[in-house]
């Protein structure tokens, strides 16, 4: 869920461990991620160049293509999709779908923020300020929005492919996106779990009748 997460780099010990090929590719992809976050706190975002991040990264520019199709997608792709779905399989049966949903993010969110808070602001940061980070993340939220399609369908018994589990999904998304930027463009000085929590609450219950 790449609009509010840092990428995660360790494996939970109860997740079979990985072969040395996949090792070797999550290794290259944290040293390229690694490269265009150190490049952009130096020198900016827009004159950070995909042949400075592999000299960075040690590694070829075909390589970061291979990896990453765009220079944006270095900042917004991360590992937490399946990890998301995996914390919504393993939530109990009978658990209210908005209870898990709840769960769940508040869980990616605080992982992603425990992990790495710098990058997760940097990352927040360049969603609200450079037109073509947002553009891209616009792009990607359909993936997302299909992997949290599926997830309902499974857990509620709904059609995934309805309209009212698509329009549920897709708000979904779109809050999350925005709550990321109103934490980027508020300075991140509000903790974001809470700023979850309202969005969650939004969603859940609508937009109160009376002003805060």
């Amino acid at each position: 869920m790449n609009v509010m997460t840092a990428a995660r780099t360790s494996t939970p010990a109860d997740r079979p461990q990985l072969g040395l090929r996949e090792r070797k590719k999550i290794k290259t992809r944290e040293a390229i991620r690694t490269a265009t976050y150190a490049l952009v706190l130096e020198q900016g975002y827009d004159a950070t160049t995909i042949e400075q991040i592999a000299e960075r990264a040690e590694v070829s520019p075909s390589t970061v293509f291979r990896y990453f199709p765009t220079k944006e997608d270095i900042v917004l792709t991360d590992e937490y999709d399946p990890l998301i779905m995996e914390e919504v399989r393993a939530r109990p049966a009978d658990e209210p779908w908005p209870d898990t949903i709840r769960y769940v993010m508040r869980k990616a969110a605080q992982v992603g923020i425990e992990e790495d808070a710098e990058v997760a602001r940097l990352r927040t940061q360049l969603l609200a300020q450079v037109p073509a980070v947002r553009s891209r993340m616009m792009e990607s939220m359909s993936v997302t929005g299909s992997m949290l399609c599926q997830a309902i369908g499974e857990r509620t018994g709904r059609d995934p492919e309805s309209l009212e589990v698509r329009v549920y999904a897709m708000s979904f998304i779109g809050g999350l996106m925005e709550t990321s930027l109103y934490w980027a463009e508020n300075g991140h000085q509000d903790d974001f779990l809470t700023l979850i929590d309202r969005t969650m609450d939004v969603l859940e219950h609508g937009l109160p009748a009376e002003k805060p």
